[in-house]
């Protein structure tokens, strides 16, 4: 019976050494060459290694089978295939009629909205927030500015939208960001243009007014991120979570299924990216951040219980995840910002997630920056006072009067 029980506790060894195995093998694998065929071949050796020995000892000790290791191995290798192999859903970018091909490297999606009658000697360049999720300038607001004068370029930035997705990883940077504006604005060929940033395109926007100010006319942030993210906590940001229904809540927890397969990617993820991105490709990160966004998205608005999901093209995970990451790294740029004299519009929802004193930075350390409070509206202002969120903008950039006085108070006006 001793024997037994112990040979018992030699299976329960195996598996567990065979399971830590498999992990030690897949990642130092990957480590070397994060292909998926390497990571499985690195992940069978842990596995043979891990569980061979106590498999042997379990059959020796209990006087099972010959076959015992090999069936421990078959087992664990069923479960390690069930985390790799089967693919999920998956989504693709969609199909650009205008792909730009820039020095930098990247491959983006362009979109322009001519301006009608004699254009502007300015042009507009909208960036998208995310990082990652272009989409949302589904808003009406291109075709008025294009009935003032102004051409409106859009792209969607890199790994993102309809642009492809790059297979190396290492483009996903808030540099590249800014050098790939750049090269935009030269492709345009105007010595100056107007940025209009939302969210995390607002953030953006800063870190090239202070790489390039001279080339900057104007800018509007709208529902900007940080203006320096190392300023503040994840808490103190503030995060979409914070708004999320228990339903949204628990619709997010459920993405994914039950399986290994995501907690592995997510270790990975932390990890390794480049391992990562070998185990669950583009299309399908894509198609999970998606559903992320659909659950999680009416946060943004001023109603976050609403059933309606923002406009938004295919996501870009890994851009989102890594050039978030990037951020964290950053210089600073407000001291530069903080001599610049460039005129700039700040607009800041009632019920934005983020937390007030990010969206207040920007008016406070931009000379001359004006900052509009929009009752009624979430982070996604467009979404919920689309009439407002243009009449604003096309009256800052045309100098007539706001809709409504700059707010100059210190405390958050959502509190009054």
């Amino acid at each position: 019976m001793k024997k037994q029980l112990l040979a018992v506790a030699m299976v329960l060894v195996a598996v567990a050494g065979g399971t830590l195995g498999a992990g030690v093998g897949l990642v130092a694998a990957g480590a070397l060459v994060p292909r998926l065929g390497v990571m499985l071949v690195g992940a069978a050796a842990g596995l043979a290694a891990g569980c061979g020995l106590p498999g042997r000892w379990a059959r020796r000790i209990g006087g099972w089978p010959r076959r015992t290791p090999l069936g421990i191995g078959v087992l664990l290798a069923a479960v390690l295939a069930a985390a790799v192999l089967p693919p999920g859903e998956r989504i693709a970018p969609g199909t650009a009629a205008d792909l730009w091909d820039l020095p930098t490297g990247s491959r983006l999606a362009h979109h322009l909205t001519p301006a009608r009658g004699a254009a502007r000697a300015t042009p507009v360049i909208r960036l998208h927030g995310g990082p990652g999720t272009p989409g949302e300038t589904a808003d009406g607001l291109d075709d008025a500015l294009a009935a003032a004068g102004w051409p409106v370029h859009g792209y969607d930035q890199l790994g993102s939208g309809d642009s492809p997705r790059p297979a190396d990883l290492a483009g996903y940077t808030v540099q590249r960001q800014v050098d790939d504006l750049e090269a935009v604005r030269q492709r345009i060929g105007a010595d100056r243009v107007v940025l209009i940033g939302a969210s995390w395109g607002g953030t953006l926007a800063a870190e090239y007014l202070a790489a390039h100010p001279e080339h900057v006319a104007a800018v509007v942030f709208t529902s900007p991120g940080a203006l320096w993210t190392p300023e503040y906590t994840e808490q103190q940001a503030g995060q979409l979570w914070d708004r999320l229904t228990p339903g949204q809540r628990d619709r997010i927890s459920r993405i994914g299924g039950t399986g290994p397969r995501v907690p592995l990617w997510t270790l990975l993820t932390a990890l390794d990216p480049a391992q990562a991105h070998a185990l669950v490709p583009d299309a399908e990160a894509d198609a999970l951040f998606a559903r992320l966004l659909a659950a999680a998205g009416p946060a943004a608005t001023c109603d976050p219980g609403r059933t309606a999901e923002l406009p938004v093209k295919a996501p870009g995970f890994y851009a989102n995840r890594l050039i978030t990451a990037d951020l964290a790294t950053r210089p600073d740029p407000r001291p530069r910002l903080r001599i610049l004299h460039v005129p700039a519009l700040v607009l800041r929802g009632e019920c934005d997630y983020k937390h007030w004193e990010v969206t207040r930075e920007y008016r406070d350390t931009l000379p001359g920056a004006q900052l509009l409070y929009v009752p009624g509206a979430g982070h996604a202002i467009a979404v919920d006072r689309p009439a407002e969120y243009r009449a604003a903008v096309l009256a800052f950039l045309t100098g007539a009067p706001l809709p409504t006085a700059p707010y100059i108070g210190a405390e958050d006006p959502a509190k009054h």
